[in-house]
């Protein structure tokens, strides 16, 4: 199936390709690794991706303001009087990278009251960019210029597969167990592929507990959603955006069937 995206689409995932292509000319090299004040890693490659975003959206009209992880934030006074802006990870995944195991993606959103309605997301390595918005679906084009396919997520396998990290704590298993049942399988993956498998229905579920930023799941949220998925707060309740001071997320279970009671199911966990 061809897919008539809507030129701001084409044009953002143009913006993510381009930013893609300058990550890849750092990790194909020798790189340095600096950290950060939280201690997280920043290479050359986040910094190449941010540039590359920032001048591509900056093009855009109507012209918007960006929350980007590699940037420095606007105040909360100044942010809470935005309805529409842009939400950017230029590299989601830095340890994936660092790691060289390809696992690790650009993320572009467009926020509009609270809301993800625009998202992209690419996967550097692989070259598959995944793209979305409100009321337009959810598609892949798995290499450049390539065909576009639409995607959807599937109902709930038996047994499910939980997408995550490679070594799940003690509190995912247990609660992914009351949700799910004791058979599961898990699809480990780095930075927001893990709601790429669940948007393409290959994986079910994946369960977040442990901090995030609004910029690690904005973009993929909204792939999620517009393939047919959800991404509720462990209350059952939609992630929104730009709810305050922090940019912190809530914990959060991203899910592929959304006609199985997950929120009924969380309640039930009495968290």
């Amino acid at each position: 199936m061809s897919a008539e995206l809507s030129p701001l689409l084409q044009r953002v995932g143009d913006i993510a390709r381009a930013a893609g292509e300058a990550i890849l000319t750092v990790y194909r090299s020798d790189f340095d690794v600096v950290q950060k004040s939280d201690r997280s890693p920043v290479t050359a490659a986040d910094l190449a991706a941010q540039e590359v975003i920032v001048a591509g959206l900056d093009d855009l009209e109507p012209r918007l303001p960006v929350v980007s992880e590699e940037a420095h934030a606007a105040a909360w006074s100044e942010r809470k009087e935005w309805t529409r802006y842009w939400l950017v990870d230029p590299l989601d995944g830095t340890r994936e990278f660092v790691k060289r195991n390809g696992e690790f993606t650009v993320n572009i959103a467009l926020i509009d009251n609270h809301e993800s309605v625009l998202g992209v997301v690419l996967a550097p390595v692989t070259g598959e960019l995944y793209v979305a918005r409100r009321g337009e679906g959810a598609w892949l084009q798995k290499t450049p210029g390539g065909a576009w396919q639409r995607i959807g997520t599937r109902d709930l396998a038996q047994p499910p597969t939980v997408a995550g990290s490679r070594s799940h704590g003690a509190s995912v298993v247990s609660m992914l167990q009351a949700l799910l049942g004791d058979e599961y399988t898990s699809h480990p993956l780095g930075s927001s592929l893990k709601f790429c498998v669940i948007a393409r229905g290959e994986a079910d579920v994946y369960l977040r507990r442990g901090p995030t930023s609004e910029w690690d799941t904005a973009a993929a949220q909204c792939v999620l959603e517009e393939a047919g998925g959800a991404v509720l707060d462990l209350r059952g309740e939609p992630f929104r955006y730009n709810r305050g001071e922090s940019l912190l997320n809530p914990e959060f279970i991203a899910v592929g069937d959304t006609s199985i009671d997950w929120r009924g199911r969380l309640l039930a966990l009495d968290l």
